[in-house]
């Protein structure tokens, strides 16, 4: 489809457009005017991980096709639970802790953002509205425009009720207050378009159809992304030693540098049109890489993801602690590290360093003689390391490696 706007172009020369809900309605008012977007982001935890990242990007092309995104912490949604995906309820977090999580996550979004400036980001935090609800007062005024028979419909539901899994009413009301979210940022900021992954698709639709039915006088619109997967067919950001986190004391730069470094083959091209800022032109470039030489490609992606976010000095320093740890076989102090205390088993210092999920794992990597102490391989899984003076290299195959500290 050839679109008119940077902002339909943008976001379809970079793969991000899985569904829309009037294309040429969007193409239409983002080429002549300013058009307000938002995502919404839960607030269960201290940072975001890469799962949530292309929705971040989705918000930065938005402003970079000169309209104003808008981030939506979901403050006052995260104390019901989004069961989007879900096969069990999510504990119950206190005000202060989500409160707490949303302040360190907007330390991610403004390494991304620009919240100066005529188009400037904004973040707001649906617990400002959701939180003074009464009750009987949004069932008269919301609770009409839902039928029990439509919310049944929705995958967040159907998912788990086929499953035979618990989904409490407080769950069940998320889908309802979502859809509250687009009416109130309609009215307060006249936002227009909602925008979020493929599984948000029937929360989208209901908040559209919401907002209209309580007396929007404009259209709205909805756009969502593909799922984005690896090349193996596993979720983006889902690795054997635990989420990806974009906050810095929850994942080093080193490690973030390297998650994208050792991207598959084939992910390379497709990761580097939605996580960067490199152009098309480069990246057909890239693209035409083969055999050893596609490393250039997963180094350029790793740099340029790296210094988005954590800035270009990260990148470089994470980039030349790899080159000196694989290519010259030196330890380097940037890389990822374990305290010691004089001595750590083999095992702990495994998992701990983040290279295995669990015992079981490492004793297997262990077991197929991928696991080096100083690049001498380790063959006993009960090994106790000891760790004097200088720091010990661990070693996971030829790219995982981290220090034991005294």
């Amino acid at each position: 489809m050839t679109y008119q706007s940077s902002l339909l172009k943008l976001l379809s020369e970079r793969d991000y457009i899985h569904q829309t809900t009037d294309a040429d309605g969007l193409d239409a008012l983002a080429a002549k005017d300013t058009v307000t977007g938002y995502v919404g982001f839960d607030a269960t935890a201290p940072s975001l991980h890469v799962g949530s990242l292309v929705q971040i990007m989705l918000l930065r092309r938005l402003q970079q096709a000169g309209h104003k995104p808008i981030v939506l912490m979901g403050g006052g949604t995260t104390k019901v639970g989004d069961p989007s995906g879900k096969d069990e309820s999510r504990q119950l977090l206190t005000h202060e802790a989500i409160q707490g999580n949303i302040a360190s996550i907007r330390k991610v979004f403004e390494r991304f953002l620009d919240f100066d400036g005529p188009n400037a980001a904004i973040m707001v935090d649906n617990d400002a509205w959701l939180s003074g609800l009464a009750y009987l007062d949004l069932l008269r005024e919301v609770g009409p425009h839902f039928t029990v028979n439509r919310m049944l419909t929705f995958d967040s539901v159907k998912l788990r009720l086929d499953r035979e899994q618990p989904l409490t009413f407080l769950e069940f009301n998320y889908m309802i207050l979502q859809a509250y979210d687009f009416r109130e940022l309609y009215q307060r900021h006249g936002c227009r378009l909602q925008m979020g992954g493929s599984d948000q698709w029937g929360n989208i639709v209901n908040g559209i159809e919401l907002t209209r039915r309580m007396g929007a006088d404009e259209e709205l619109f909805g756009v969502t992304t593909p799922l984005i997967t690896t090349a193996d067919g596993k979720k983006m950001g889902k690795t054997a030693a635990g989420a990806v986190w974009l906050n810095a004391d929850q994942l080093s730069p080193y490690d973030y540098w390297q998650f994208w470094r050792n991207t598959a083959d084939a992910d390379v091209v497709k990761f580097l049109k939605l996580f960067t800022d490199i152009s098309l032109e480069e990246i057909e470039k890239l693209s035409k890489l083969q055999g050893a030489e596609i490393n250039q490609a997963k180094i350029a992606l790793a740099n340029a993801t790296t210094a988005m976010l954590h800035g270009e000095e990260a990148a470089k320093t994470a980039e030349e602690t790899a080159r000196k740890t694989f290519e010259e076989g030196a330890s380097d102090d940037n890389l990822p590290s374990i305290a010691s205390n004089g001595s750590i088993s083999v095992l702990d210092a495994l998992t701990g360093l983040g290279f295995c999920a669990s015992n079981g794992e490492a004793k297997r990597k262990i077991k197929e003689g991928a696991v080096k102490l100083d690049d001498k391989p380790v063959s006993d899984p009960q090994l106790l390391i000891a760790v004097a003076g200088a720091p010990a290299k661990l070693s996971l195959g030829k790219k995982k490696h981290g220090l034991l500290l005294p």
